[in-house]
């Protein structure tokens, strides 16, 4: 599955990936849409990563296996919130989906849910949201063709983007400046700048994002952080800190810890190249 890193047993012996380009009216709103095949000779273990986004998968049936620190359970279609914690998932070496990748606030228009409800969490795609959503995975996989596929993905987008909730102007405005600044904005100084009081800012913020403002930044620099540190090119693990915002070296190591379940070098030791046709790293294998 796409932004994630493997722990040890995966044994993939066939990834296929295809990326979607989206209609323009749902660039804003999603930032990819990826096809995703896998079949393994046996159970397949990856770390997911905290990214700053919320995915969504749609399953032609193939159930995940999903633990974290905050619980665990067997899904087929679901969605997980803004995490700021790792999440492993295991599946039984077959996986066959289209995984959405939403912007925090495309999500809060598309899926019209109540998004405190997704903070570190897992929620089945048929038990939260409404009609659009219900049974998508399987009427995907019942169609003949990927371009069917993903024409019927975006009617239902489209049909969610057209009738969801508005975040407020204030929020989304806040929300960009943080990704903008890879999380660097203080956030008094963004409520500042909206005109709110801190606590109706958070209030608004996390109510509509599914999490609070402050451990939004942490894991937008974190995974600036990552980014950098997995870029191509030597890059010491000081240098990622200071671009990335951190305190220092020891800072970031903490951080890592706390938001991958691993240190920085854990991390570059076992990187693999992506699956072909992936087109950025989209595996790790952490020792």
């Amino acid at each position: 599955m796409p932004e994630a890193a493997a722990v040890p047993g995966a044994t993939a012996e066939d990834v296929w990936m295809r990326s979607h380009r989206l209609h323009p009216s749902l660039r804003g709103q999603i930032r990819r849409v990826v096809a995703f095949t896998e079949h393994a000779g046996g159970a397949v273990h990856r770390r997911e990563l905290p990214f700053g986004g919320v995915p969504i998968i749609l399953s032609f049936g193939d159930q995940v296996r999903i633990s974290s620190a905050t619980g665990s359970g067997t899904y087929t279609s679901f969605v997980a919130g803004v995490h700021e914690i790792p999440v492993d998932t295991t599946h039984d070496g077959t996986l066959r989906c289209i995984q959405v990748d939403l912007d925090p606030l495309g999500a809060y228009r598309l899926l019209g849910g109540p998004m405190s409800e997704l903070r570190d969490a897992v929620v089945v795609m048929d038990g939260l949201f409404g009609p659009p959503w219900r049974d998508l995975g399987e009427r995907l996989a019942e169609l003949p063709s990927w371009p069917q596929r993903f024409e019927l993905l975006e009617r239902v987008l489209g049909q969610c983007v057209q009738d969801g909730p508005r975040a407020d102007p204030e929020v989304s405005w806040a929300w960009r400046r943080l990704t903008g600044s890879h999380g660097a904005v203080p956030i008094g100084e963004l409520a500042a700048e909206v005109g709110w009081s801190r606590r109706h800012f958070v209030a608004r913020f996390r109510g509509q994002l599914g999490i609070a403002p402050k451990p939004a930044a942490q894991v937008l620099r974190f995974a600036r952080a990552h980014q950098l540190l997995t870029a191509p090119g030597a890059r010491s693990i000081s240098d990622v800190a200071a671009a990335a915002g951190y305190a220092d070296h020891s800072h970031l190591i903490r951080e890592f810890r706390r938001l991958a379940g691993a240190t920085p070098s854990q991390l570059l030791a076992a990187a693999v190249p992506p699956p072909e046709g992936a087109g950025q790293p989209v595996t790790q294998i952490l020792a």
